[in-house]
């Protein structure tokens, strides 16, 4: 996963919500991320700490990823570039139910267009917030 936004321009940003920054040295990438750490947090206690507006506004878009989500077939230049193109500012790709476990139906990937359903609730899994350029 870090490896396709790193090899598309991105800057990436790991929380350690287990304190394990040193577990992850062994990968190549490892000093190309920054890593942030805190026992027992989750991603919204620390995208609240550490995705301040001041620090967030040079970039047009954040993603924010569950560890588990397989992201084999995810790219992220197209994604954004659907986003784009569709005016999005809050949006979730949705899950293809041959290759990903669906815990809730509405989150399943739709056939008949490139945007799955437009919606008022976001449901815990991989986000990305934008900002109109």
């Amino acid at each position: 996963m870090v490896l396709k936004f790193l090899s598309s321009d991105f800057v990436v940003m790991l929380f350690h919500y287990d304190g394990n920054v040193d577990g992850w040295r062994t990968f190549k990438w490892s000093n190309s991320v920054i890593h942030i750490s805190a026992l027992n947090q989750t991603k919204w206690w620390f995208a609240k700490r550490f995705l301040h507006p001041d620090i967030v506004a040079e970039y047009s878009y954040i993603f924010l990823w569950d560890e588990d989500l397989g992201v084999e077939n995810f790219n992220p230049k197209r994604y954004i570039s659907i986003v784009r193109d569709e005016g999005l500012e809050i949006s979730q790709p949705a899950l293809d139910m041959g290759k990903s476990e669906v815990h809730h139906q509405i989150t399943a990937r739709g056939r008949r267009s490139r945007v799955h359903r437009f919606l008022s609730t976001i449901f815990r899994l991989k986000l990305l917030f934008g900002h109109r350029f």
